[in-house]
């Protein structure tokens, strides 16, 4: 069965299923878990959002997704996508999967792109790979999408280097080459955090717009950000990550609405605002994420926790629930 008739048998299940994902890294004292039994699900259409701080297992979790991991890395739990196991599929199953039916959008587009081939040819790539066109069709496909995602004279930057074109640009070439293939799932990692703010406004602008177009298709987005005012605009579902484990989740409005594990509390109350007075400073969460080597056996925020008790170093919470679909480990959600 082909990819595309296997996905048109799966319509009714959720598009990608993650059930305890467990990643180990090789780190100076030997393996260490950067990912503790994550668990999600993205539905077709659906857009959902992953924040955390660096270090809390975002990128990770995306890269197991793309079949990216680092040489020995182990991993245990299941990732289907489309009804289709992927923990188990060797290089030659990722090469076909990775580019077509999942894409992805990295946090540099300088690294992410080709200094030595031309932004016309680096799109054109997985359109002559994946979908088998011709030299000249793929650069005819190459140019629409480049008009696509808004880049200025996009005719005349098919043939231009990368160091040729600012970050925002290099950012629409590199959404342009994640959708070439029409994919079903779009991830995008950090996708501003090297743009000035009036272009990661303008390029998560255009992530929604071409979403939404997608959407009608079914095309479902994971966007990565350490930013809740991004997610506040851009998602339906959201995930907060620390120290390699979901400790909230729920539709994103409620979440907001109710902010119930007390790190999604640190992170509001972190993020800048309008209007606060000049020299006031930004409230911010004691301490650090804890490096892999050095994560607990119980709540992975307990050292940094305002309201942490014994219990909470014992062991991982289990998630409590508080609202509808909304959850979170945090043994004190329901006290005052």
């Amino acid at each position: 069965m082909s990819n595309h008739s296997s996905i048109a048998a799966n319509r009714s299940a959720p598009l990608l299923e993650v059930a305890d994902l467990r990643v180990g890294l090789h780190t100076a004292r030997g393996i260490h878990e950067a990912l503790r039994g994550v668990s999600f699900e993205i539905d077709r259409g659906q857009t959902l959002g992953l924040i955390g701080e660096s270090g809390c297992g975002k990128s990770i979790t995306a890269l197991a997704l793309m079949g990216l991991l680092p040489d020995g890395a182990t991993t245990s739990g299941s990732i289907r996508f489309a009804g289709r196991e992927l923990t188990t599929l060797d290089e030659a199953a990722w090469c076909r999967l990775r580019g077509n039916r999942i894409g992805m959008v990295f946090q540099e587009p300088m690294t992410a792109l080709n200094p030595l081939h031309t932004v016309g040819r680096q799109i054109g790539e997985s359109l002559r790979l994946h979908k088998g066109l011709t030299g000249a069709a793929a650069r005819a496909e190459a140019l629409r999408l480049l008009e696509r995602v808004k880049l200025p004279q996009a005719r005349q930057r098919l043939d231009a280097w990368p160091h040729q074109l600012s970050g925002g640009q290099r950012q629409r070439v590199v959404i342009a080459i994640a959708l070439a293939c029409g994919p079903d799932l779009l991830v995008a990692d950090e996708p501003t955090t090297a743009l000035d703010v009036t272009i990661q406004r303008e390029v998560l602008d255009l992530i929604q717009e071409l979403v939404r177009e997608e959407g009608e298709r079914g095309m479902a987005l994971l966007l990565i950000s350490h930013d809740l005012g991004v997610m506040a605009d851009s998602v339906q579902r959201l995930l907060v990550m620390y120290g390699g484990t979901v400790v909230e989740s729920g539709p994103a409005a409620e979440v907001f609405e109710r902010l119930a594990h007390p790190y999604t509390r640190g992170l509001f109350a972190a993020r800048p605002r309008l209007g606060l007075a000049r020299g006031t400073r930004l409230a911010t969460i004691p301490g650090r994420v804890p490096t892999l080597d050095e994560m607990p056996a119980g709540c992975p925020f307990a050292d940094r926790c305002p309201r942490v008790i014994d219990a909470c170093r014992t062991a991982l919470p289990g998630p409590v629930v508080v609202g509808t679909a909304h959850v979170a480990r945090c043994l004190r959600v329901h006290e005052s």
